[in-house]
């Protein structure tokens, strides 16, 4: 599977170990019920979230899930990240310990509001 690349969210979690699958269902989980107007996709060759720009992004990796809201969605949260490895736009949350699902679904939220405005303002300066 050298290079190989996922056609859609099922597939990137079926190439997952059990261990990381479970996560990142409940990741997309609680994001899609944050979120109910986002569209799923792949970009980047990772699960994402899409309404009118991409929202949030996650991945899986050996010790870490990685959550890529950009670099508002992480600034924004700063805050509530401190016990978090995070950098310019990610977020690493470790694989043995709970995600913090409604952090996650908040993070998700400011994202998609943040989105919502972006569209407006484009749409009001279309002639």
């Amino acid at each position: 599977m050298m290079n190989a690349k996922p056609s859609s969210v099922e597939e990137y979690l079926t190439w997952c170990s059990p261990e990381v699958r479970e996560k990142l269902e409940q990741m997309r989980t609680t994001i899609l019920k944050a979120v109910p107007k986002a569209k799923e996709v792949i970009s980047y060759n990772m699960p994402a979230y899409k309404t009118s720009e991409v929202l949030v992004y996650f991945a899986g990796a050996k010790k870490h899930i990685g959550f890529y809201p950009s670099n508002s969605g992480v600034s924004a949260f700063k805050k509530e990240l401190k016990k978090y490895v995070t950098s310019t736009g990610a977020i690493q949350f470790p694989l043995d310990k709970p995600l913090p699902l409604k952090l996650i679904a908040d993070i998700s939220q400011f994202r998609a509001a943040e989105a919502e405005a972006r569209a407006e303002i484009k749409k009001k300066k279309k002639p």
